[in-house]
């Protein structure tokens, strides 16, 4: 019972610091008015059986305490998990396309093969100190993030073949001094193999991340730190390469650097490792 109780007020501390944050800035939070508690999503989930997806299509579970749940695949489209806590958790093939994840807590969190399109990332919880540790980061490793809205700090995450066609990683409102925008921090993640047709990393910090054998045909990689990144054989036909910092960036290899845009005004291009 003192566990429970524990729980109880540790969920409604995190809710209520939650709410206060958004409020400061400027934004409605929404209501902690979930369809379902914390212990009912365990139960539902603990008697489920594998093969037997749960459907969650549409609930609203935000700022519960899910963590290390095995969500065994469920369906999950549309669901609000804004704040939740899924340090841990299993969610690998699970369907969760449409679904608000903003402010959720994604330590360790395991997304790989899940469907993720059109999903809402927004400024989620992934580190345990003030500092990135990679080890604390979430996996994507093939997952469906096609048009994902993703802004985070998020070093060390797995992206490995991933379909991140469209995703938007880049600055969250424009304005007409974008050097002032912050972009998402994913310095050291893997996108080896992955698709990132179109998609904007504008103004991402990319530093150490590998982008080995990676389809980026239009990318948008504007601002960027891609200092010491490695892009051997990727496709970058027709990518935006304008202001990015090419500073020990390996580009052995890479398709399609004739049609990137504004490489002649990239920083530290002379820098870039060719062969």
């Amino acid at each position: 019972m003192r566990r429970l109780r524990a729980v109880s007020f540790r969920r409604q501390a995190v809710a209520t610091l939650l709410m206060a944050v958004i409020a400061s800035m400027g934004g409605s939070p929404p209501l902690p008015a979930a369809d379902l508690t914390a212990r009912e999503v365990s139960e539902v989930f603990h008697k489920a059986k594998m093969g037997e997806p749960v459907d969650l299509t549409g609930k609203d579970l935000s700022f519960l305490d899910l963590a290390g749940i095995d969500f065994k695949g469920a369906v999950m489209s549309r669901a609000n998990l804004f704040g939740v806590d899924l340090t841990t958790a299993n969610l690998r093939g699970a369907i969760l396309d449409g679904v608000m994840l903003d402010r959720a807590i994604v330590l360790r969190a395991d997304f790989s093969g899940a469907n993720l399109e059109g999903a809402s990332l927004m400024r989620p919880s992934v580190n345990t100190t003030l500092g990135s540790n990679s080890q604390d980061a979430p996996k994507f490793a093939g997952a469906n993030l096609r048009h994902i809205r993703i802004t985070a700090m998020m070093d060390g995450a797995d992206f490995r073949g991933a379909d991140l066609t469209g995703a938007r990683m880049g600055p969250h409102e424009p304005r007409a001094d974008m050097s002032s925008m912050p972009g998402s921090l994913l310095r050291g993640c893997d996108f080896s193999g992955a698709t990132l047709k179109g998609a904007d990393l504008m103004w991402a910090k990319l530093r150490f991340s590998k982008f080995i054998g990676a389809d980026m045909q239009g990318v948008n990689l504007a601002g960027a730190d891609l200092s010491m990144t490695d892009f051997s054989g990727a496709d970058l036909t027709g990518a935006n390469l304008e202001g990015a910092d090419l500073d020990g960036t390996v580009l052995r290899g890479v398709r399609g650097l004739d049609t990137a845009k504004g490489l002649d005004r990239a920083k530290n291009a002379e820098r870039a490792i060719l062969r």
